[in-house]
């Protein structure tokens, strides 16, 4: 996932807050996602699928 790019998020700026606990924190005004919380949400995801 990091080599695709994915733990890109939006400008810090233009941030829902309700995504607070999905953030891992900030780089050149850049949220960074969290991917470990990504990789426990997307599993059941997957496998509901």
């Amino acid at each position: 996932m990091l080599q695709a790019g994915v733990h890109f998020g939006h400008h810090t700026k233009y941030w829902n807050p309700k995504m607070n606990p999905y953030i891992f924190g900030v780089r050149n005004k850049i949220h960074i996602i969290d991917l470990q919380h990504t990789i426990e949400l997307l599993k059941p995801a997957l496998s509901y699928l």
